[in-house]
């Protein structure tokens, strides 16, 4: 009668070039997602900045991957600007080899980011919503007492506190010191690696 396994879930982790966003994946992976969970890769483009080719993620990858991951995002004009999702989906794929991983990449559509990442998480009705946090000394001494509008948190904020589902800020305290979460009912709670 009880199977003892738990309802898929989706869980969203926020795509970037950067240490955050390799921090919030690194943290799903090992912390956040179960076999049968989908794992949904978002990023969010901004067709008004400058494209960093510099890339946490860079590194030579062989021909084609061939994954059992589907991609929406490997189809348009690409080369060396996406490369970080597909390292990304590598890591999944190493982490989870059964792992059911969808890329998607989406543009900003005049929105803010976190507006967009808000918007994707409810459309693809996610459980868990996994982003790096970056935290600046302006963050840490303002926090919050900044303008409560959109421009006055940044967007691993504003979404843990506008997002219906589950969201996890994730920062990476020292190479194994763990991780420092943020979320909704836990601020700044210390999970050791």
């Amino acid at each position: 009668m009880g199977g003892g396994t738990a309802p898929a879930r989706k869980v969203m982790v926020v795509a970037d070039p950067t240490r955050e966003s390799a921090t919030a994946l690194e943290y799903a992976l090992s912390h956040a997602v179960l076999e049968h969970d989908t794992l949904i890769l978002l990023h969010v483009e901004n067709p008004n900045t400058w494209r960093n080719a510099f890339s946490f993620f860079k590194r030579p990858s062989p021909a084609a991957t061939s994954s059992p991951c589907s991609s929406s995002a490997t189809d348009g004009g690409g080369g060396g600007g996406l490369d970080f999702l597909e390292a990304m989906m590598e890591a999944c794929e190493t982490a989870h080899p059964k792992q059911r991983v969808h890329v998607e990449r989406v543009e900003m559509d005049g929105k803010d980011k976190a507006a967009a990442i808000l918007h994707h998480s409810t459309v693809h009705a996610v459980d868990i919503l996994v982003i790096g946090q970056r935290k600046s000394l302006s963050n840490a001494i303002l926090g919050q007492k900044r303008s409560g509008s959109l421009r006055g948190l940044d967007t691993a904020e504003y979404l843990i506190e506008n997002s219906k589902c589950t969201c996890v800020a994730v920062q990476k305290k020292g190479q194994n010191a763990g991780y420092l979460l943020n979320t909704k009912t836990h601020r700044n709670f210390w999970l050791l690696a």
